[in-house]
């Protein structure tokens, strides 16, 4: 029904009412006031009825590909390379041909660089490795194969942006800081990085992707150690009356509030790796991530409780030889601090299927079959039911049950 036709429609029901009223019920006095009010209902309700809601509020991107959520997710992690390459076929090939049903597919990656070729004249085409020739073909291939595809964008590792603006970094003696591995990180609290990341993640919504992961959401390791050495802009924190521990954890969990709201309109899920030991504990204070509160403002939170990156924990000396021990330990504690939460995450963790030989004087523990499908046996008997399997170069063990429990 159109505006007017709406109008009149209002207009010709009061005006009916008011034929109806009985003459002798009120006094002429009385008439007129009740002919007055009765003109300011008529006009409140006929400008209710034509009142539109606002248009930022009622805007959803439409992508124009349609993904189902799977029952569970269960996916792999993808490179840029991998995603662009030859190799894609095959891990192509594992999903379909298994019960997995999932990719995190890298759109900005470790050192910085965004994994496709953005628009002439983008802001980030100096940082553009074209490993992924056209993105979008890509995605409508998954979702013909019914493949779902999270977006992982690095967020505060970001060795290029450090370079090109030591400003937003760490600097110590006039040169950017980098870490022990030669990796530079940018500054969680300028809100100018923030909006870099969080524009990258708008371009995957964008190209179709169904959720976007940010990973390295956090300061770098060990950063209160550091932190009366290095030189860095604390931004709007600066004056805020707390311990430095607590602006990094505000700055941190400011960002993913942020960057959720700003995705909004784009329909995506927002998810963020965090590392497993931050749900152990109240909050992991030199580089800012406090589980809950990050949980707290996430669709999905994936634990990164990989085996090979626990220390002896849980009373297991050696968590990387008893992979179904640790992650059943440790999902015992996440479950425990999400159900404390008025609006829990779907919990999606990172596990294990690659060796550590760093760990080892001796023959390496050997990851393959046994050992993934004993850590997702341990997280299905915990209630989790969703995962991610980690293999940087995408070399994923054969013959997996990827759903052992059923």
């Amino acid at each position: 029904m159109g505006n007017k036709q709406l109008l009149m429609k209002v207009i010709t029901s009061i005006l009916l009412i008011t034929c109806a009223l009985p003459a002798a019920a009120v006094s002429a006095e009385d008439g007129e006031k009740a002919k007055q009010g009765l003109k300011l209902a008529t006009k409140q309700h006929a400008l209710k009825q034509l009142e539109l809601p606002d248009p930022a509020a009622r805007f959803v991107y439409d992508s124009g590909l349609d993904f189902t959520y799977p029952d569970a997710v269960r996916g792999i992690y993808v490179t840029g390379p991998s995603a662009g390459g030859s190799k894609m076929s095959e891990l192509t090939q594992l999903v379909e041909s298994t019960d997995l049903n999932a990719m995190v597919i890298d759109i900005k990656e470790d050192h910085g660089n965004i994994t496709y070729k953005p628009e002439e004249g983008s802001p980030y085409e100096d940082i553009a490795e074209n490993y992924i020739d056209e993105p979008r073909k890509m995605l409508e291939e998954l979702e013909e194969k019914g493949i779902y595809p999270i977006a992982r964008v690095v967020v505060f590792k970001d060795t290029m942006l450090a370079e090109e603006r030591p400003d937003l970094s760490y600097t110590k003696n006039g040169e950017v800081w980098v870490n022990g591995r030669g990796e530079a990180f940018v500054n969680p609290f300028m809100k100018e990085v923030w909006e870099y990341n969080v524009e990258i993640a708008k371009q995957a919504a964008e190209m179709g992707f169904e959720e976007i992961q940010f990973d390295y959401v956090r300061f770098p390791e060990g950063f209160g150690n550091r932190d009366d050495i290095l030189s860095y802009n604390q931004g709007e924190y600066a004056d805020l009356e707390m311990e430095s521990v607590q602006k990094r954890v505000k700055a941190v969990t400011d960002f993913v509030a942020y960057a959720r709201e700003e995705l909004k309109e784009y329909g995506v899920d927002v998810s963020v790796d965090i590392f497993g030991y931050s749900a152990t504990i109240t909050e992991a204070p030199n580089i800012g991530q406090n589980f809950s509160k990050i949980s707290s403002n996430v669709d999905v939170i994936s634990s990164m409780i990989y085996p090979s990156h626990w220390g002896p924990y849980f009373g297991i000396s050696k968590p990387d030889t008893e992979p179904y021990r640790l992650v059943s330990e440790y999902a015992k504690v996440e479950n425990e601090v999400l159900d404390k939460l008025e609006d829990r995450p779907t919990s999606r963790p990172w596990i294990q299927d690659f060796e550590a030989p760093w760990l080892y004087s001796g023959p390496t523990k050997q990851y393959g079959k046994a050992e993934v499908e004993e850590q997702i046996r341990a997280l299905e008997e915990n209630g989790i039911h969703e995962y991610l399997i980690w293999n940087a170069v995408n070399s994923y063990s054969p013959n997996v049950d990827y759903t052992p429990m059923n």
